[in-house]
């Protein structure tokens, strides 16, 4: 396949020196005066010239003109790719293909004429194309001249005579060889032509201003082309058009119509150069003040620095400059922070981005990318700094210890991420204090609670108006270095809506195989947090998503006993609460008696933030007496609560309670800990039906339906009249009615009330009891066992009921506890019948057995999110 010669544009055919008036020779028919084209190897090519026939400019100087040339009934066709060959033009061509080559060689030996058809569709290169993909209509060339290149390809230079039809092939080996058939061009002298053609010719008078790859000479030439036919042609080889365009002009041979054709892409033509023009001379003027701008600059940068003096921009670009050098980013960040810079280099001070771009680099160089503090390692002081700080909470003591026996015997272990889950109030925050302590790192909290926003994690892009990094990059900013211990508190309080989901966004900050790479979308970089040690808080598990629960180790803080509680006030809240009454010189004591009446009659709750709160009231009654001028030493005891705190808020109700019909007493699991429940059943003659009020959740409704059913299938082993739910109505409450409750545990509770109720037998007061029932009355295992004990513990119960799968978990109770209470487990609700029903009828009102039912105080929700 034969492409146009590398040393002309194939758009733009090759153009005669001299132009020569229509009536004695067509424009470029002077062969021998055209240019022969470049060279592709330094080597002289060797020019060859056939000798058995004479050129096309030998016959013209003989007087045959080259539309007169006699052309055979059958040539040899030369397909072309991307080029269109017209009558009367000059054009190089470059021969690569064996064939192609044997063909060119077989027509120098002969008339030297060949047939030049253009391809209908792109081949791959050296492919020669098929009869099939070759157009029917093209051209009948001379071949001039012949160029033999060392590497054994040709280079040719052909005119075209005539346009020719492709009727039949009759050979298609070694090349193509095809019967033909002159065409002749239909010429209608007139007007309309004569307009058409100097249209055509004002056109392209435009098109050479225009365009930077037409010479001017290239429209005198054009002028001196008087054929409307032969204008039309040499102006289409001139033009940028695509070869479906120059095909549809070679094959038009009404000249009229054809200058019709030529004239609609000669227009097209005009309008894309005018267009672009317009763009040059806007980047033009735009690089022109961009360029004066640019000399009046490095001028005046040259002569402050003979002076010695920069300007304000210059030496803030050098400090950031500096800054990005000893920042120690990595890669990826400081070819970010160096583009940036070369922005806000090239940027006026006053442009809108300067600041926003100032900012970027500000918050890039001013984040600890290989700051870090050194861990002390040292696996007995930190267990010392941790007892210091906080009581008891081995397993979470012990858990750090082990992070930094890990640490010793391999360094480059990760950051764990650790959960702490627990009440209010029982140390989780001031516990992240002790570890970043004991480790030698740097603290920073975050508070999560109420976080709605994703970007409040990962930051919000810089298009946006006053666009920051998250609260992520932030800490890690405020921090200073990059591995912190770093606490994420509340995370069980995340929000979610609009605007993202938060929690989400955590999941790639926690997991330790993702956020070595963590992406902030403000900095749009990669920041390693895999030597961040993330702790996070909660109060409750079954609000975390699971995946995000998946990504940490959950390390539960139950609630502190009454002797723990007594310790950790000593110990700590005293002294702390002294110092900051400003009473440490004086003589200030608080006897036990008093903590453990603060305790027991003014708090209710898992933690110590209350009894905090209450030994503060103390200390600031004898702060006022300091103030009035008395002089010490000053002693708290029990004997004064009343007086420095009122009257008592909370009374161990379980002890000072008679036992009574229809009472049970339950046990509660809280998100502030463990709680004493009290369930009422009262019969009243009716018709059988059901009421359940005190707020009762879905599955807490679900419980006390079957504890009535089994009741009802099961009346006679328990004593109960066979007509008795046929002739009376039932109403179970759960005092503290403003206070939702849900959850199975209280399942065997409603089954011993209502058993009460029925046989009006009373139950025994300080036994209380939790557990799951079914429908065959079998008490199935709960969760909150600790919790729930310790609430018992505190009530004054003296035995508990739990079902037999969850003595295991007594376990995790203090020993105290255990030996200060019984224990019984079961595995039926009749076991839990015999044991808490006592023998005796019912009492009359007021009496012993029917007193007023006390009610612990309501407490938080019963038995939510218990793991049954």
């Amino acid at each position: 396949m034969c492409p146009p010669s590398d040393s002309s544009d194939d758009s733009k055919p090759e153009v005669p020196a001299e132009g020569n008036p229509p009536e004695e020779q067509p424009a470029g028919n002077s062969v021998e005066e055209a240019p022969a084209g470049g060279n592709p190897t330094e080597e002289q090519p060797t020019v060859i010239e056939a000798e058995s026939a004479p050129s096309a400019g030998e016959r013209e100087e003989s007087g045959t003109p080259v539309d007169k040339i006699e052309i055979a009934s059958e040539l040899p066709i030369m397909p072309l790719t991307d080029t269109v060959i017209y009558p009367h033009i000059v054009a190089p061509l470059l021969v690569t293909e064996e064939p192609l080559i044997k063909l060119i060689d077989d027509a120098l030996a002969g008339d030297r004429i060949v047939g030049v058809v253009t391809a209908k569709v792109e081949v791959e290169d050296e492919v020669i194309p098929t009869p099939e993909q070759l157009y029917e209509v093209g051209s009948a060339v001379a071949v001039a001249r012949m160029f033999k290149l060392p590497d054994g390809k040709m280079q040719l230079l052909v005119q075209g005579i005539a346009r020719i039809r492709v009727n039949e092939y009759s050979q298609t080996q070694p090349y193509l060889r095809a019967s033909v058939e002159k065409l002749t061009d239909r010429i209608e002298d007139g007007v309309e032509t004569e307009g058409l053609a100097r249209n055509a010719l004002n056109l392209f008078r435009q098109i050479v201003n225009l365009a930077p790859y037409l010479p001017d000479e290239m429209f005198v030439a054009a002028m001196n082309v008087g054929d409307p036919n032969d204008l039309a042609d040499f102006l289409a080889a001139n033009i940028n058009l695509d070869t479906n365009q120059k095909q549809e002009i070679l094959e038009e041979l009404d000249v009229k119509e054809r200058l019709r054709r030529l004239t609609v892409f000669l227009n097209h033509e005009v309008e894309v150069l005018e267009i672009g023009s317009r763009i040059q001379d806007q980047v033009q003027s735009e690089l022109g003040k961009g360029q004066r701008e640019f000399y009046l600059r490095e001028q005046l940068k040259a002569i402050q620095k003979e002076l010695g003096e920069l300007d304000e921009k210059s030496m803030e670009i050098n400090e950031i400059r500096e800054a990005i050098d000893e920042s120690g980013m990595p890669e990826e960040a400081r070819k970010e922070a160096e583009r940036e810079l070369d922005r806000l280099a090239n940027m006026p001070a006053a442009a809108a981005e300067y600041t926003v771009a100032r900012t970027y680099l500000d918050w890039m160089v001013n984040l600890p990318w290989q700051k870090s503090t050194e861990d002390n390692l040292d696996v007995k002081r930190a267990a010392r700094i941790l007892d210091e700080d906080h009581y008891d909470l081995e397993k979470v003591k012990e858990r750090i210890v082990e992070y930094l026996a890990v640490r010793n015997i391999k360094e480059d272990t990760k950051g764990p991420i650790l959960c702490f889950v627990g009440p209010p109030g029982v140390g989780k925050t001031s516990l992240g204090h002790s570890i970043a302590r004991a480790l030698g790192r740097t603290f920073h909290r975050i508070s999560l609670g109420g976080v709605r926003d994703e970007a409040e994690i990962r930051g919000h892009r810089r298009t946006y108006v006053g666009a920051l990094p998250g609260r992520i990059i932030q800490g890690l900013r405020k921090a200073g270095t990059n591995n912190p211990v770093f606490m994420l508190d509340e995370v069980d309080k995340l929000g979610v809506d609009f605007r993202g989901d938060p929690a989400a966004a955590l999941l790639e900050v926690l997991d330790p195989e993702q956020n070595h790479s963590f992406s902030d979308h403000y900095l749009d970089v990669a920041f390693d947090l895999s030597t961040v040690m993330f702790i996070t808080t909660a109060n409750i598990l079954f609000t975390i998503p699971p995946a995000l629960l998946d990504r940490m180790e959950v390390l539960e803080l139950p609630g502190y006993t009454e002797p723990e509680k007594v310790m950790i006030a000593r110990q700590f809240l005293v002294p702390r609460q002294v110092e900051e009454h400003g009473l440490t010189g004086h003589e200030v004591e608080v006897e036990d008696g008093a903590l453990h009446g603060i305790i027991r009659n003014y708090t209710r709750e898992a933690g110590v933030r209350n009894l905090e709160r209450e030994i503060a009231g103390t200390l600031r009654k004898v702060a006022r007496k300091v103030a009035e001028g008395e002089k010490g030493p000053f002693k708290i005891t029990a004997d004064d609560l009343h007086e420095m705190l009122g009257p008592i808020k909370f009374r161990l109700d379980v002890i000072e309670q008679a036992d009574e019909v229809g009472v049970a007493t339950g046990l509660a699991w809280t998100e502030v800990g463990g709680d004493v429940l009290f369930v009422e059943a009262e019969s009243f003659p009716g018709k059988g039906n059901l009421s359940l009020t005190g707020k009762l959740g879905e599955v807490m409704q679900e419980s006390a339906r079957a504890a009535v059913t089994y009741a009802r299938a099961n009346s006679e082993a328990l004593g109960i009249s066979p007509d008795f739910f046929e002739k009376n109505d039932i109403h179970i409450h759960v005092p503290a009615g403003a206070i939702p409750k849900d959850g199975p545990s209280a399942g065997v509770t409603m089954a011993a009330a209502l058993v009460s109720a029925a046989t009006e037998k009373p139950l025994v007061k300080d036994i209380a009891m939790t557990g799951e029932v079914t429908l065959r009355g079998k008490v199935l295992p709960v969760g909150g066992i600790k919790e729930k004990v310790l609430a018992a513990h505190r009530a004054g119960v003296k035995k508990v009921i739990l079902p037999e799968d969850n003595e295991k978990d007594l376990e995790e109770v203090p020993d105290f506890v255990k030996q200060d209470m019984q224990f019984s487990f079961v595995t039926n609700v009749s076991e839990v019948i015999s044991e808490v029903l006592k023998d005796g009828s019912r009492s009359e009102p007021g009496g012993a057995g029917k007193g007023k039912a006390g009610g612990g105080k309501g407490t938080g929700e019963a038995s939510a999110g218990e793991g049954a």
